[in-house]
């Protein structure tokens, strides 16, 4: 259940704003390959979210399993270890989180209209605000997308999710928010879900495939259904 009030919103991107892109990880699968349909890429993503069981930021073996059920969900039966490490090779090139999901940055306008403070909360590489500035989604300040009030990476606090503290950080951007009155909005139970429990924050999980059934708290199926979820909120 959400809070009776809330005061300020707090998002990931990978799984909310960003996935994957169909260009990259298709011509990595066919130099090793394998014929994918683009159609199926965005799936793979949530089924290798699954595959999360715990998650330590920098951890090889915790994008490893991510991989394996990317995969999986891509039909590589047999060749599932050797698709997974081609993957986790292609994906620490850098710059393949590229593919903006339909509707998010709509989503993110209708929340910002709501009148609630935003923050962007991401393990990241250093990038995500000039990345999500560049996609004209978000920045601080003005520009081309929705200005939001504090955008947190990872490697640039020096704490990563499921630490509490990066959630710490961000509320204190905000003005020292308290934790029962700010959800956040993420993919990763083990990390976006555990991380923000363990602030005092509520978790929204973004589950477009139903994939977390098991997930003891509140899925949604996109970032725009959360903005229906608090204008029904009372």
């Amino acid at each position: 259940m959400l809070p009776k009030t809330v005061d300020a919103v707090l998002l990931d991107v990978g799984g909310v704003f960003h996935l994957p892109d169909h260009d990259r990880i298709v011509a990595a699968l066919a130099r090793a390959g394998l014929d994918v349909d683009p159609a199926a890429l965005d799936r793979a993503h949530y089924s290798g979210v699954r595959g999360l069981t715990d998650f330590r930021e920098g951890d090889r073996e915790i994008w490893l399993a991510y991989n394996r059920g990317y995969a999986r969900a891509l039909g590589a039966d047999g060749r599932v270890e050797e698709i997974a490490e081609m993957l986790l090779n292609e994906f620490t090139t850098g710059g393949v989180w590229t593919r903006i999901i339909p509707g998010s940055p709509e989503a993110l306008a209708a929340l910002s209209a709501t009148g609630v403070k935003l923050a962007i909360v991401s393990n990241a590489d250093g990038s995500v605000e000039a990345q999500l500035a560049a996609d004209g989604i978000c920045q601080l300040g003005s520009g081309r997308g929705v200005t939001v009030d504090a955008i947190i990476d990872s490697s640039v606090v020096g704490c990563a999710k499921p630490d509490p503290r990066i959630f710490e950080i961000a509320l204190e951007r905000l003005g020292g928010i308290a934790p029962a009155r700010a959800i956040h909005i993420g993919d990763t139970p083990a990390a976006d879900a555990a991380g923000a429990l363990a602030a005092g924050i509520t978790p929204v999980l973004i589950d477009p495939f139903d994939d977390h059934e098991d997930f003891d708290g509140i899925r949604v199926q996109s970032l725009a259904a959360v903005v229906d979820l608090l204008s029904t909120n009372t």
